[in-house]
Order: C-alpha cells, then structure tokens, then sequence
C-alpha cells in the first residue's frame, strides 16, 4: 500500500461521520497495516467501549449509524478494518481481491487492535458487537482470550446455507485448487465487483433499500473500500475456520457470555448451524430475527429496533429493558 494513502474515513451527506471521530492505522505482529477508527472515546463519562468488528468485504464507513446507535447509548467504538479489505493493506497485486491463506491471519488481526488500540485508548469495560467473518473470529478466540465482559454476534459464519453442490465437496475441491497454487484466483464466477453494487433486487444481505443504497453511494464515492468475490484461498480458509468453531470443546465455559443473533431470511450463512451451536454453548443464547437477511444491522428499522432491545438487554450499561427472548417477526 502506497504511503500516501490516508486512514481519513469518507462522510457523504446520508452517511456523515459521528462526532469525536479519529482513524488511524496499526501494524501487526506480521508488519500489515489496518486502519482503525475510534470513536466518543475523548468523552466522559462513558459505559464502555463497543469493539464492532465487520464481516467479509465490509469497512468502518459502512457502520456509521451503528456507531451512532451506540454513541447515543453512551458507549465509546473502536472499529477495525480487517487485512485485505476497507483502507487496510492489501495483500495482493490485486486490490480488489479480499484475500488470506489462513483466518489466524485475521486472529493476529485482532489480537493487534485490541494491545495496540483499544486497551492502552479506550475505556473499559469492553464489549465485542460482530458481524459474519468476524464473529467467527471473535468466537473462536473466547477459549483463550478475556478482553470482552460480553459479546453479541450477528449471523456469525458457523456453516454455509446448502448448495446444489455439497459444501464438502466444494471444500475438498478449494483445498486441491490451493495446492495447485491457485489460492488467489477468485472462485468461478468471481469478479472484482463488490456484491453490494449487484441489483438490490438480487441481493441477499438486506430488505432495506435506503440502507443498500447508501452502501452503493459510499463505493461509487471511493471504489477503493470494497473488494470482489472471494477467492479460493478465503474460502478453503473459511471452511477451515468454520470446522474450527464448530470442534471448540463445550461445555468447557467460554470467556465471556455471548449473544448470537440469527436472520430468519439468512441465505447466506445457515441459521440451524448457528442455533446447533448456541444450543451447546453454556453462557450463549441464541435469538432469531424473521424477515432479517444477512446483515440484520443494515435492515429495516421495524428489524433493527428488534436487535437494539435484544442488545440493550444482554449488555451491562445499555438502557434498562426487559431481557431478551426469542424474536419472530414476520416480514412485512
């Protein structure tokens, strides 16, 4: 990545960045540059910091209204742009290929931002709000890590909804293609074209046009935030990680109670799975949203608010409502 390239983060007139903002990069223990942004951490007093980490393709930009939602409930937010996506480093030639051989890239990736940023700036306690990809990063690193007093997923990556094609088979296909050395082709099919700039019509992440929309208007303002389809190196990386949380020893406690959040209209990452694996973790619980897609957070108002009482429930210092039970609401 060239060095004149800015950690500045992008407001548009329908998605402006919230008061008390900094960005800024940190380096891992590998020497690859993430950009983080912080966000009311200069203001006191606060509840905690929210730690937001995003799914697959996703950058700080697009959380905004998250980070509102959050600022307006007194918590500080630390966000993390992984590697390979956002304004963070790239790894390939190729900048528009989201790209990694092994998810413990993306663990270090966490581990950096949480010694190197949010520890030493932010102010305790520290709660965990993530998303797909990187709920499955955050999950897997509670057997052995306690940064977090709780943490809340959404349609974290457990297993993938079924295809014509098993997953197995998929998958034992993706680890030859890498030995191959074919790890940084795109998937068949794949392109450099971020998934937000297809049809709304055909798109599997959101019912809420506004909110789709005001994606699209952030990539077309800076092409450069977003990355295309994977490739086959993320996805072989991807199987394995999923494997990986779904062996984690329960009912061994975790280290940290955790909040998992499923969409009911989820195309994308399977819903059963993530209910299988509530159902085995002794300090989870596991809520469904019907009518919500992948990204519950980017949805409907009548579907976001559903999330916020979810939320506001389950974690300490958020406004006093009634705890949590299971959502089910249809879509209208």
């Amino acid at each position: 990545m060239a060095d004149e390239v800015s950690p500045v983060l992008l407001g548009t007139l329908n998605n402006p960045i919230p008061d008390d903002a900094v960005a800024g990069w940190l380096y891992t223990r590998d020497g690859t540059r993430l950009r983080y942004g912080l966000f009311g951490t200069n203001v006191r007093p606060v509840r905690g910091t929210v730690c937001v980490f995003e799914g697959r393709g996703e950058f700080i930009e697009k959380y905004f209204e998250v980070v509102q939602d959050l600022l307006d409930r007194d918590f500080a937010v630390s966000v993390l742009d992984w590697r390979g996506q956002g304004r963070s480093q790239r790894l390939l030639r190729n900048h528009n290929k989201g790209h990694v051989n092994h998810f413990a890239s993306y663990d270090d990736d966490l581990v950096s931002f949480m010694e190197t940023v949010v520890m030493p700036d932010c102010p305790p306690p520290y709660f965990a709000l993530a998303q797909s990809m990187g709920a499955n990063v955050v999950l897997r690193a509670l057997d052995r890590r306690t940064w977090f007093s709780r943490v809340v997923t959404t349609c974290p990556l457990v297993s993938l909804m079924p295809r014509q094609m098993p997953w197995p088979v998929i998958r034992v296909l993706a680890d030859v293609l890498c030995l191959m050395g074919l790890s940084s082709f795109y998937v068949p099919g794949g392109g450099d074209d971020p998934v937000e700039l297809a049809s709304f019509a055909t798109n599997r992440l959101t019912s809420d046009i506004s909110r789709y929309e005001r994606t699209v208007e952030l990539l077309e303002a800076d092409r450069s935030l977003g990355i295309g389809a994977p490739t086959i190196g993320w996805v072989s990386a991807a199987f394995q990680a999923m494997a990986e949380l779904r062996r984690m020893h329960f009912p061994s406690p975790l280290k940290a109670p955790v909040l998992m959040l499923a969409g009911g209209q989820d195309r994308i990452v399977s819903s059963k799975a993530i209910h299988r694996l509530g159902q085995n973790m002794p300090t989870s619980r596991e809520i469904t949203i019907d009518g919500s897609r992948h990204e519950p957070l980017m949805e409907r108002d009548d579907l976001r608010e559903q999330f916020w009482a979810a939320f506001d429930a389950f974690v300490p210092g958020a406004p006093n409502v009634a705890q949590p039970s299971r959502i089910s609401t249809a879509a209208s």
